[in-house]
């Protein structure tokens, strides 16, 4: 029988999925291998159910440039007792291909742990994707599809922020990040909003709705200081992680609830919630601004991969064989953007006590964070405080430092 590949995405789609799938499949055809794509992620992979498509060619060329997924995407995380080898025995499968997030890569290394104590021969190879560019990669290499949602994120967060000025507004934009708050600062870095917010900002202060609506209403009110009636504020979806489910029940907004009574934040705009607890707070202030929500969510996932990720996919996907002509298994394929280096980044070495992959955050210490938190932000510094009466009376509770507890 001819010894075969298979490929799998799972999780949430990202810009540039296709373009790993078709140079994978392209280098493994002109190796020989049959390539079998497996629809629906991990969910029928063990059940002797799996639908599969044969990748040629031509299918995979045509799909290179293309944004979302041509093999169908889910969340399914098996559960151990359910792997078996019968799958990879009956295709001659050589190499098992993930494309994923931190949950995929999670349930790859199970895999491999399940392969190699079986003393089972394929090999698997995990391709790191999310937008939320959360996964622990080495020199801070970016996940792909996180360089071309951040750019699209821009486009329509300029959009935005010309809105805001022609009409006077303030607008609150919601970005997604799961746990870490990479796109929202890189977005707002880029288009130099007055005020970014993000979980790991809150390493002193609890991180509460209160204290983000706080943040809001000082650059609010610094703006105003500068003669500036108008701006957007960026917070991040992973504000939501840290919070409890009190917490999160305690905004007033009103949630539908799972099985397990936990509020469910897919059914809701987090852009809504942010600016509905502003939208009080200013009135309670007796501050005349409008604000209005801004959602960048499932927008950004589907778009066909900017330039510099269809360049970046096309080196993760031919490393992937790199790395399998290495005899690797259990690792997550990196490429040196800059030099086009490929070294594996071992599954076991970056997988927590839980056994899920740990989570890179935004480094507040960076230089770089740094320099955007105390240059680029408008907000109140202790400098403001009596200029600032003219607005509110306890302006203290306002200033930056003090609500952080920096």
């Amino acid at each position: 029988m001819q010894q075969s590949i298979l490929i799998l995405a799972a999780g949430g789609p990202a810009p540039g999925i296709n373009t790993v799938i078709a140079s994978v499949s392209k280098i493994f055809l002109k190796n020989g291998y049959r390539v079998i794509g497996l629809n629906e992620g991990y969910k029928n992979l063990f059940s002797g159910v799996a639908s599969t498509v044969d990748i040629n060619f031509e299918m995979a060329d045509t799909a290179l440039t293309r944004g979302g997924s041509i093999l169908r995407m889910s969340r399914y995380k098996p559960k151990d007792a359910e792997f078996t080898t019968d799958f990879f025995v009956n295709n001659n499968v050589k190499l098992l291909v993930t494309i994923g997030g931190d949950d995929t890569a999670s349930t790859a290394n199970r895999i491999s742990k399940f392969l190699t104590e079986n003393k089972f021969p394929v090999q698997n190879i995990h391709v790191p994707k999310t937008i939320d560019n959360d996964l622990p990669l080495p020199e801070n290499e970016p996940t792909f599809g996180y360089q071309s949602a951040t750019e699209e994120g821009v486009r329509i967060t300029k959009t935005v922020y010309e809105d805001a000025k022609t009409s006077a507004n303030w607008f609150v934009i919601s970005a997604m990040g799961r746990e870490a708050g990479h796109l929202a600062f890189s977005i707002g870095t880029s288009c130099q909003l007055p005020m970014i917010v993000m979980p790991e900002m809150f390493t002193k202060a609890e991180l509460n709705f209160e204290n983000i609506t706080k943040l809001l209403v000082s650059a609010i009110i610094k703006r105003k200081l500068l003669g500036i009636n108008y701006g957007a504020a960026i917070v991040s979806e992973g504000i939501f992680h840290f919070m409890s489910d009190d917490v999160i029940k305690s905004s007033g907004v009103q949630f539908t609830f799972d099985a397990h009574g936990h509020p469910e934040l897919g059914n809701v705009s987090k852009a809504h919630i942010y600016n509905l607890l502003l939208q009080n707070k200013l009135k309670e202030l007796g501050l005349d601004i409008k604000c209005r929500p801004v959602e960048l969510g499932y927008e950004l996932r589907c778009l066909p991969p900017a330039a510099f990720d269809l360049q970046y996919c096309t080196l993760l996907g031919t490393g992937v064989k790199t790395l399998f002509d290495q005899g690797l298994t259990g690792c997550v394929v990196t490429v040196r953007t800059n030099t086009g280096e490929v070294k594996p980044l071992f599954l076991k070495d970056v997988t927590g006590e839980n056994g899920k992959v740990k989570t890179r955050l935004v480094n507040i210490e960076d230089p770089k964070t740094k320099m955007v938190m105390d240059s680029v932000l408008q907000y109140l510094t202790a400098d403001d405080l009596e200029a600032a009466k003219q607005y509110v009376s306890n302006p203290e509770e306002y200033v930056f430092s003090t609500i952080l507890g920096w």
